[in-house]
């Protein structure tokens, strides 16, 4: 059998400002182009589809528009709830759209769902389906001993139902570590403070492939059968040297995978310049790449500049970022990388950083799960309004 491994598509996203919707639809496409090219069974998307738990309608178009084409192509697409999505909107008309091919499961409810699908051969394969979970939520429903994520998701391992000889699958949402080593991680992610409530995974042995999402770096934990399948496109410049690719999955009849990184090509390059204004500015500069990439731009003027943005934006449209690295900011390095790296923080980082500062401890599991689930209300109202 062979599927593509997808997952943090986070539809409807925007960048220093900048919607990503077009660069979304046209990987997306591509996307649907190799899935027709390779013959593949399935597309699996490991959860954060869309970027806000109520989405724009432009990006639920969007997402609509992808499986439906692939469903037209007999390519069944199976695709989990991640932390930025509403598992509960995701979870509407599961059971219409999974007659068409489309499973979708935004929530975990009292046992572990799967769907067995068959290749050509008639060989089965098992796709279990693990959401987003917070712990406090299934505390009790799973007689939880902590209410951590590495407890909650061997709990809800442990309700899955295994179909005899099928070759096994699973799609996995959650903040995942290898014998305690930390994945690599990109300043678009919300990720636990410090590994806080990592999953181990040694609790995934038994799958055959496991196809995770959360973290935007595409890379492997432990083995070449358990892996991130990162973002499809470059959300944040600490990712702009890194190409983006979405892995082929082919598992042969004795279980064995066999993993492709397909690279992939986005409609905007994302890349970063560094000089004085004038020579950023210059021709042959700006001949070393497209000149509508989204660009960082890092201006090292010792001078008074004006207009600096102005001047770079009449070359560079798609400017999404102006830093500056002269004496004037090197005096005041420390306050600014500070600030920093605060912006890169979530609210519920900030506050777990400022409570272990002021009683010399961590947060709770119940203190983290409720400022998580206060901010998560907050988030809501602000997009209701």
């Amino acid at each position: 059998m062979k599927f593509l491994h997808l997952s943090d598509l986070h539809l409807g996203k925007r960048v220093h400002g900048f919607s990503m919707l077009d660069d979304q639809r046209f990987v997306l496409e591509q996307i649907a182009q190799l899935a027709r090219a390779r013959r593949v069974d399935a597309v699996v998307i490991a959860g954060d589809i869309y970027d806000k738990s109520i989405p724009p309608a432009e990006a639920v178009g969007l997402f609509d528009s992808f499986f439906t084409s692939l469903c037209a192509e007999g390519i069944a697409v199976l695709a989990i709830g991640g932390n930025h999505d509403s598992g509960e909107r995701l979870n509407f008309g599961q059971e219409l759209l999974a007659r068409q091919g489309v499973h979708l499961c935004g929530t975990f409810g009292s046992a572990l769902p799967s769907v067995v699908l068959c290749d050509a051969d008639g060989c089965r394969v098992q796709f279990h389906l693990l959401p987003w979970l917070r712990p406090m939520e299934l505390r009790e429903r799973l007689a939880l001993a902590e209410s951590t994520q590495q407890c909650a998701v061997q709990a809800a391992l442990e309700t899955a139902q295994w179909a005899r000889g099928a070759r096994q699958v699973l799609l996995a949402h959650a903040f995942v570590t290898a014998g305690g080593a930390l994945p690599e991680q990109s300043e678009s992610e919300i990720v636990p403070v410090g590994g806080l409530d990592a999953v181990d995974a040694a609790l995934f042995d038994r799958f055959d492939y496991v196809a995770l999402g959360h973290l935007h770096r595409a890379q492997r934990l432990g083995r070449d059968s358990v892996r991130y399948a990162g973002s499809p496109l470059k959300y944040s410049f600490s990712e702009a040297r890194y190409p983006k690719s979405v892995p082929l999955v082919t598992l042969d009849a004795c279980a064995a995978a066999q993993v492709e990184l397909l690279p992939l090509r986005p409609k905007h390059e994302m890349r970063e310049l560094r000089g004085k204004l004038a020579d950023v500015t210059h021709a042959l500069t700006v001949q070393a790449g497209d000149p509508e990439d989204y660009l960082r731009v890092i201006l090292t003027d010792e001078d008074e500049l004006y207009d600096p943005q102005g001047a770079l934006r009449a070359v560079y449209p798609n400017l999404m970022r102006l830093d500056f690295d002269n004496a004037r900011t090197r005096a005041t390095e420390t306050g600014g990388v500070q600030e920093e790296l605060a912006r890169r923080l979530t609210p519920e980082q900030l506050f777990a950083q400022f409570f272990e500062e002021q009683n010399g401890k961590e947060l709770s599991a119940w203190q983290r799960e409720t400022i998580a689930r206060i901010c998560r209300e907050k988030e809501g109202a602000d997009e209701a309004d």
